[in-house]
């Protein structure tokens, strides 16, 4: 059974930085690409970054302007996502997902979640 399990959310102030960590389990973590999503209050949820096996990366979102960075340990079957200099906009669950292959695919294809972390933003 594959899980899934997200962690490092937290309410912090605008410009304060947060490391979400998704561990897995059930799965080749080395050989499976790996993504986060973020859903904010009212809006449907969208695709940030994806890492690939082989560390490479695709961007589904321009909203975060380099200040996010998407990276993986395959040793602790782990990746995470760091965020850096947050604003009140950046606030929302941010969901970890596994795709069904080495290299990221759409947005739209990714079928196993995690249950998300929460991060608030205070100005």
């Amino acid at each position: 059974q594959v899980q899934l399990v997200e962690s490092g959310g937290a309410l912090v102030q605008a410009g304060e930085s947060v490391r979400l960590s998704c561990t897995t389990s059930g799965l080749t973590f080395s050989h499976t690409a790996m993504a986060w999503f973020r859903q904010a209050p009212g809006m449907e949820r969208g695709g940030l970054q994806c890492i690939s096996w082989n560390v490479g990366i695709d961007h589904y979102s321009h909203h975060d302007q380099g200040q996010f960075t998407i990276s993986r340990d395959n040793a602790k079957n782990t990746e995470y996502l760091q965020m850096n200099n947050l604003a009140s906009g950046d606030l929302g669950m941010d969901y970890c997902a596994a795709g069904s292959s080495y290299l990221c695919p759409a947005p739209s294809a990714f079928n196993i979640w995690g249950r998300g972390t929460q991060v608030t933003v205070s100005s």
